[in-house]
């Protein structure tokens, strides 16, 4: 007979060497290759034809291990987000996710649609203060670009080089500034969402602040348990936790925090709205006990 703990028990997976020794092997030897080859047929050097293919041979057989991993995790029941999981390294997942999101936020800087507010209760900018510096940054990296297109006309090679990691600098800048003005800190359903540019995005219920106040500060040393989210060098809010939140580095390391500083262009709507969502969510005390007649 059948138990209902057996029954909510889910049945053990047979663990797939997603990063066994040859898969790793390969990609250790394979990614470098392509790069070598990339360089030499950019810059112009001759490569013999042999050297090509076996460069393509070998970019073909990863391809096909990749592919062959990716068809097993697929077939042991896993979905296509979690099978990218297993297959791609965190690091360099969690690397290319946090670049698609820069770039991502340009466009919707253009077209005025900030991100995670829908249905929010309260909507709080926070890049005001980190604009000038920003902008002034960006035209830095402009002159430079401007600069150096004519220090190096007279090598194309590595003119066309620079230039591609010049303008790719310009966008990442913007795409930061961006990524601050489309992410905002969002009230909603009382759970504060807490961000900075595209690599912090801190979810904390608001039943869970132990302390809430104002508090401006412009020099923040770094200590164990506690998280800075500064804009322009300046927080003007600080949290206290009942108990540690994650808020993971940018390639997924775990960091447990219990006090947040954080910063917003109008800190008193921020720091009015949550504490009237915390007032809202404490429970209601107790009927005092009438005494007996």
């Amino acid at each position: 007979m059948t138990t209902t703990s057996e029954i909510q028990t889910p049945l053990t997976q047979p663990e797939v060497p997603v990063r066994g020794p040859v898969l790793r092997t390969l990609r250790a030897v394979t990614v470098p290759a392509q790069l070598a080859l990339a360089i030499c047929l950019f810059s112009g050097v001759p490569v013999p034809d042999a050297v090509l293919l076996g460069g393509n041979l070998l970019l073909l057989v990863l391809l096909g291990a990749e592919a062959y991993v990716w068809l097993r995790l697929r077939r042991l029941g896993l979905s296509r987000r979690q099978a990218f999981e297993r297959l791609v390294p965190q690091g360099v997942a969690r690397y290319v996710a946090h670049e698609a999101r820069i770039m991502a936020s340009l466009v919707r800087w253009v077209v005025r649609r900030p991100h995670g507010v829908g249905e929010a209760d309260g909507v709080f900018p926070h890049a005001r203060d980190q604009a000038a510096m920003m902008y002034g940054l960006t035209f830095v990296c402009v002159a430079e670009t401007v600069a150096l297109s004519f220090l190096l006309a007279r090598w194309p090679v590595v003119h066309a080089v620079l230039l591609v990691v010049d303008v790719y600098t310009v966008l990442f800048v913007l795409g930061m500034h961006a990524a601050a003005v489309t992410r905002p800190h969002v009230l909603a359903g009382g759970v504060l969402r807490m961000r900075q540019a595209a690599n912090v995005d801190i979810r904390v219920p608001v039943d869970r602040i132990a302390a809430f106040r104002r508090e401006s500060l412009f020099t923040h040393a770094k200590k164990d348990g506690e998280l800075n989210l500064p804009i322009g060098s300046q927080t003007s809010l600080t949290l206290e936790l009942t108990e540690p939140v994650n808020a993971p580095k940018l390639l997924g390391a775990p960091r447990l925090v219990r006090v947040i500083r954080l910063h917003a262009d109008d800190p008193k709507s921020l720091y009015d709205a949550v504490t009237q969502a915390r007032t809202a969510s404490a429970p209601a005390p107790a009927p005092a006990p009438q005494d007996a007649d």
